[in-house]
């Protein structure tokens, strides 16, 4: 039986990995959450997991109160996020949301523990230091994305040599076919109302702006050592086809499925296994019609930085990943209208100086500094 961590336990991936770990029998060593201890404590006494970590400190007491007389050892902070990710197992499941999954993400590595990932922060802003980690410690890296699963599924059996490009598919969000003056009142309510995805708040929000695919289209290049000009993004309303790769002799291969994150975390977990995942069948006469489209970049600003970002290389991934971090945030406490996400990420964008990302001091510098350029703009509303 394999083992698994999760950091990330309480969110829905997190969740939804616990229900494949469930029906596949594999054993769960440890569980981390950001501030859910009812729900952490509930999971790790229901798969015997021997760690639990919160990484709220100020919520430690509470944990440890609710798994009196488990034997369940309590960690949390910082400190124990990165305790838990050194944990020997077969694979550790990095799905906790934002800046805060690179650092757990180097100390799996360091420990020498396979990683299924769909923390996307952790190759956007750190993604040259992590590859060259991984690759050095022989450490392999599966990708838990719908859309990066879809295309390592479509790389099984043929010669990276012969691909020519990856199609990169987007949902569109909620407002795909807006113009830039029709979104300048969106509610908060409205960007969260995706059509296809059950999401945590944060990446529903960059979701609707398109922020989502910029960052994935970042996160590919380095998973699958891409140049910028080889990922081609499509807008497919239906998430049905969740990206496909073409080949030299332009053959496309397509990888399809019903939206549930439950298929590419299966694959992940248990590559290269296929076996009964725990969700629906795909009837394409029930579906019907399939459309695909091209992205508005200029109304999508978020988007049009993360590929200019991409281009440009060094820190400038980290920087526009930190302001929208900070921005999203902004937004969903009423500081701001959500046009001023894309606005403020391009901000940053123009006003960082590039400098090779070359160090994990570097990376989290540009990352602090542009979370600092927005709190500063967004400080008095």
């Amino acid at each position: 039986m394999q083992t698994i961590t999760i950091l990330g336990s309480t969110g829905s991936i997190g969740t939804q990995a616990l229900e494949v770990a469930e029906k596949h029998n594999i054993g769960v060593r440890a569980l981390a959450a950001h501030s859910n201890t009812k729900l952490l404590a509930e999971q790790a006494k229901k798969f015997g997991a021997e760690y639990a970590c919160i990484f709220r400190e100020d919520k430690a007491e509470e944990l440890e109160a609710l798994l009196k007389g488990t034997g369940i050892k309590v960690l949390c902070g910082a400190e124990g996020l990165k305790q838990t990710a050194r944990l020997k197992v077969d694979k550790l499941l990095n799905s906790v949301v934002g800046m805060v999954g690179l650092m757990p993400t180097l100390e799996a590595i360091e420990a020498g523990n396979d990683i299924a990932l769909a923390n996307k922060e952790t190759l956007v802003a750190g993604g040259d230091l992590v590859m060259e980690r991984a690759a050095e410690k022989g450490v392999k890296i599966y990708p838990v994305d719908s859309e990066h699963s879809a295309i390592f599924q479509c790389l099984q059996g043929n010669d990276r040599r012969q691909l020519d490009k990856i199609i990169l598919t987007a949902s569109g969000g909620p407002f795909f076919g807006k113009k830039r003056e029709e979104l300048a009142d969106v509610t908060v309510a409205q960007a969260l109302a995706h059509p296809n995805w059950s999401m945590g708040n944060k990446i529903t929000i960059d979701s609707s702006t398109l922020m989502n695919k910029g960052l994935e289209f970042i996160e590919a290049m380095h998973l699958f050592a891409l140049r910028p000009e080889q990922i081609e993004i499509v807008v497919h309303r239906q998430s049905i086809v969740h990206s496909a790769v073409q080949y030299k002799d332009f053959a496309v291969i397509a990888q399809l499925g019903v939206p549930d994150m439950k298929i590419p975390i299966q694959y992940a977990l248990l590559y290269p296994e296929r076996i009964e995942c725990p969700t629906g069948e795909l009837s394409l006469t029930d579906i019907g019609t399939l459309t695909f489209g091209k992205p508005d970049y200029a109304t999508f600003d978020c988007l049009t930085a993360c590929i200019e970002a991409a281009r440009a290389g060094g820190i400038l991934p980290a920087a526009v990943n930190g302001a929208n971090e900070a921005a999203v945030r902004a937004f969903l406490d009423g500081k701001i209208k959500f046009l001023e996400i894309g606005e403020l990420v391009t901000a940053v964008l123009r006003n960082t100086k590039n400098r090779p990302a070359d160090t994990l001091e570097a990376v989290l510098a540009a990352d602090r500094a542009a979370r600092e350029y927005v709190l500063t703009k967004t400080a008095d509303r």
